[in-house]
């Protein structure tokens, strides 16, 4: 952004401390209006002909511009992926329990990477492991959706839930 003697063009769209639209005037006219008011002269569409340019506490307009964007940061949230490390033949109470910890991470708004792990000659029956990745995305439905099918990469059965948007 520039503003008071930065601006080099010969004339400028000018408007007013208070919003209204003062017309096409001179560079120097315009930047004696502001100086006047003792408030600076800041061009907010250079590409614009002629260029628009607004008297204004340029200080005080940084200031909030940063404000905003400090709270517009607040408000994000960064969704980070948890993962669930699971064996092809788990127990049930085992099962339940990371089935809960899953649970947890959703209503966190986290998403839900469910890792199924298989040994040896295991990865032969990955039919298993779907049916548990099945088992797991059918028992978290209210929670989750699945983002990503149960796939095998590797020694591994990948699948990622998200968590379901709540109208809020």
């Amino acid at each position: 952004m520039r503003i008071n003697e930065q601006i080099r063009v010969r004339e400028v769209r000018l408007i007013g401390d208070d919003g209204e639209q003062l017309g096409i005037v001179s560079n120097r006219t315009a930047l004696q209006m502001a100086m006047d008011k003792s408030m600076d002269l800041v061009e907010i569409a250079p590409t614009a002909k002629p260029p628009v340019c607004k008297i204004m506490d340029y200080g005080k307009h940084k200031y909030e511009q940063a404000k905003r964007e400090k709270e517009a940061r607040k408000k994000q949230k960064v969704v980070e992926v948890k993962e669930v490390k699971l064996r092809p033949n788990i127990e049930s109470h085992d099962f339940e329990t990371k089935m809960r910890n899953a649970q947890r991470f959703l209503r966190d708004g986290d998403k839900v990477k469910v890792t199924i792990m298989f040994r040896g000659r295991e990865i032969t029956h990955a039919e298993n492991g779907r049916t548990l990745c099945l088992r797991m995305a059918e028992k978290l439905n209210e929670e989750a959706t699945m983002e990503r099918e149960p796939k095998v990469e590797g020694r591994n059965m990948i699948m990622i839930l998200a968590p379901v948007k709540t109208a809020e």
